[in-house]
C-alpha cells in the first residue's frame, strides 16, 4: 500500500511540473509575442502618464492594423540606442502636422488635446508631411525640453513601433485603468 502512496504522490508530482512548465512557456511567448510590460521614466507625456507608471502594451495591434491618431505607443529611440520611448501619435501617412503660435495643426485644422496639461504651449515652429509608413509622435508634456518627439528627431517609421500602450495597471488610483 506505500508503493501505492509513493506512485501516486509521483504521478500528482509530476503533474504538477507539467503544468507549471506549461504556465511559463505561455507567459514567456505571451511576453514575447503579444503583451509586454512598459515601465515609465520621465516626465515627457505628463499630464496622461507619470513617472514610474507601469502600462501593458499590445506588440501585435500594428501587424494587422495601422497606428491610429491618438495611440499612444512604444517606439525605439531613434536618436538613442537601446531605449524607448513612449509617445502619443498624432499625424499619419499624408496627414501635414504644423505647430504655430504654440498650437499643434492637422491638416490645417487647429487639434482640441484635452490630454495636454490646461494653457499648455507647443514649443518650436514647424510644418511637415508625415511620409509613407511613417508617424509624428509628440509627448503630451509640451514643456520646453521635456519631450523628445517629433520636433527634435522627426517623423517615425513605424516599423520602429514596438506596441500600443492600453491599460495602466500600477499604481492603483484614480489614473489605473484604460489609456486615452
Amino acid at each position: 500500500m506505500s508503493e501505492d502512496k509513493s506512485d501516486k504522490f509521483k504521478n500528482e508530482a509530476f503533474e504538477w511540473i507539467k503544468s507549471i512548465l506549461f504556465a511559463v512557456v505561455i507567459a514567456i511567448i505571451i511576453k514575447t509575442f503579444i503583451f509586454n510590460t512598459t515601465y515609465v521614466l520621465g516626465n515627457s507625456m505628463y499630464p496622461t502618464l507619470h513617472e514610474k507608471d507601469r502600462l501593458f502594451t499590445n506588440k501585435i495591434i500594428y501587424i494587422v492594423d495601422e497606428p491610429k491618431r491618438g495611440d499612444i505607443v512604444v517606439l525605439h529611440a531613434p536618436d538613442e540606442m537601446n531605449k524607448d520611448y513612449i509617445k502619443r501619435v498624432i499625424g499619419v501617412e499624408g496627414d501635414i502636422v504644423q505647430i504655430k503660435n504654440g498650437y499643434v495643426y492637422l491638416n490645417g485644422e487647429k487639434l482640441n488635446e484635452k490630454y495636454i496639461a490646461p494653457n499648455s504651449y507647443t514649443n518650436e515652429e514647424l510644418k511637415i508631411e508625415v511620409g509613407k509608413d511613417e508617424v509624428f509622435v509628440l509627448g503630451d508634456n509640451r514643456l520646453k525640453n521635456a519631450s523628445k518627439d517629433s520636433r527634435y528627431f522627426g517623423t517615425v517609421n513605424i516599423d520602429e513601433i514596438t506596441g500600443k500602450a492600453f491599460f495602466r495597471y500600477y499604481p492603483f488610483n484614480d489614473r489605473f485603468g484604460t489609456l486615452k
